[in-house]
């Protein structure tokens, strides 16, 4: 039987949880850099695509002269949207939305792929860098999508206090930051004062992820208890 959550249910404007660990729960971010780097392939594929015009470049290979456009990597816009995402020493959290039916694959084939193959070049290693293919969830209600994203966004705080500086998109909903590819809007429309009542006695995101905290373990049951352990 294939291990839980690597089966997708594949639909188009799906909101989905996705993890992945390091194989034998290795740390896949050693420094700052790393987690640089990850971030930095995440907004590349999520962010517009640049315009190829313009883009000729003059190369020398073995004393003959060409032109050409030098090689750019796969992009996602406007087929996945990132809503929530953190970055911990030896797993990763991303919510998303698949807007195009089927991109959620390649788009993760292509992260992993391309941040395995800098890490094992940076650090001299080969073999595989991830505990096998990426787990994902699909979200079935909006309940379960809000009470995800506090969840992503208090996983840090194992490893440290200020939920703000974390390698997370948390900063974003707190209004500290504004990062272009990080979507925000889905979840906090749900805290505007003609929601539902639940929420009307939240008055804010942050109240809803620091003042909550224990609704999360009984929201999500099945994702806490089997990532509890990366």
């Amino acid at each position: 039987m294939p291990s839980r959550n690597i089966i997708k249910t594949n639909i188009k404007n799906g909101f989905y949880h996705i993890y992945n660990r390091g194989v034998e729960k290795r740390v896949i971010f050693e420094d700052e850099q790393d987690y640089k780097v990850f971030l930095n392939y995440l907004k590349e594929y999520l962010s517009p695509p640049i315009k190829m015009e313009g883009r000729l470049k003059t190369f020398t290979l073995k004393g003959t002269t060409f032109q050409g456009i030098p090689h750019h990597p796969k992009n996602y816009f406007l087929k996945i949207e990132l809503l929530a995402y953190c970055l911990m020493p030896n797993h990763f959290h991303l919510l998303i939305k698949q807007i195009e039916k089927g991109s959620m694959k390649d788009f993760m084939r292509s992260v992993a792929t391309r941040y395995s193959m800098y890490f094992n070049k940076r650090y001299s290693r080969v073999g595989t860098l991830f505990q096998g293919i990426y787990k994902a969830v699909m979200i079935g209600d909006d309940n379960y999508l809000l009470h995800l994203s506090r969840y992503i966004h208090l996983n840090p705080s194992e490893y440290t206090n200020d939920l703000p500086s974390a390698y997370s998109s948390y900063a974003d909903y707190l209004g500290i930051r504004k990062t272009s590819w990080i979507s925000t809007g889905e979840i906090l429309s749900f805290f505007d004062k003609a929601k539902a009542d639940f929420f009307k006695r939240t008055n804010s995101y942050k109240d809803f992820v620091e003042d909550h905290k224990a609704d999360t373990a009984s929201i999500l049951g099945e994702i806490v208890i089997e990532t509890d352990d990366l």
